[in-house]
Order: C-alpha cells, then structure tokens, then sequence
C-alpha cells in the first residue's frame, strides 16, 4: 500500500529557448496535458530556476527529474540516474541550470529537509546551441520513451495516472 500522504514532484527542468536544453520542460508539459494525477503528486516546470527550486524540493518526498543529461552517449542515449549518482560537489556548469539543480538538492541534505528518494530521466541532446524553440528530431522522436520512462517512475512508486479525455 502506498502512503498518499508522500509527496511526489515530478520536475522538468531546462530552458526551452535552447532546442534540445527543453526537453525535461516539455515532456512534464506533455505529461500535465495528457494525464490526470492524483492530488499528491505535482508536476511543475522548473525551468532554469537552480536554487530558486529549494523549497520546492523541500516538500518532496519523491523527486523525479526530467532533463537533457550531457553524458558520454550518443544524442538521444536515455539515462536514469538516482541520487547517489549526481555530483556531491560543486563543479563547472554545463548548461545554465545544471549545478544549481545539483547545490539546491545538496542543501536539502545538508540541513535534512528534502527528498528521500531522487530519480533523473534524462537525455543525452543533439544540439543545445542558442536559439531555437523545437527540439531537433532526434529528441523529439525519443520524447514519448521519456513519458513512458516518468510513468514507470511513477508506478514504481504506486502511481498510475489515467489518460485526459
């Protein structure tokens, strides 16, 4: 039985100014508009807010994020990484939210106020070069994987959101 009272965020963090840098706004976007979710789980766009985040992070129970990942893959290569797999310390940024997202859920453990479990889906981009509102192909084909990908989180976590008419 899952407690209805754990407070599930699920987090589309990026600037969707920057083509492929968008995709974690726009699959959370997608997910709002094709899903009802029950009232303990939120969807929120993030954005590039970094720390701005903090008190959202501290009302989570559950963290899922969803984001462009620059990894060693190929564009497109799909990740999941959980918390102990991000970095502990403060490191060069590669996009323009990406260590502020990092420091905000750092803080919530340093002072023991934030999520007890943390799941990134992410993806490796194409292109993330200024300026550009659509996601390049490649992305944008691999957009329903990551919806499903949420979903799964969310079941796992004993959610399964009925589909908007």
């Amino acid at each position: 039985m899952i407690d209805n009272n754990k407070k599930i965020v699920v987090l589309g963090v990026g600037n969707t100014l920057l083509k492929d840098e968008g995709v974690g706004v726009k699959v959370v976007e997608e997910l709002s508009g094709r899903f009802t979710f029950p009232d303990h789980v939120d969807l929120v766009d993030g954005g590039t807010q970094g720390l701005w985040l903090l008190a959202t992070l501290q009302q989570a129970d559950h963290l899922i994020v969803v984001d462009a990942v620059l990894g060693k893959g190929p564009p497109g290569t799909l990740y999941r990484l959980e918390k102990e797999d991000l970095p502990k310390q403060l490191r060069v940024k590669v996009s323009a939210h990406d260590s502020d997202l990092v420091e905000a859920l750092n803080l919530c453990e340093l002072i023991e106020k934030g999520p007890e479990t943390v799941v990134v889906v992410g993806i490796e981009p194409e292109d993330i070069e200024p300026f550009g509102l659509d996601l390049t192909p490649t992305i944008a084909g691999k957009k329903e994987e990551m919806i499903q990908r949420v979903l799964d989180e969310l079941k796992s976590l004993g959610v399964e959101p009925q589909e908007s008419v």
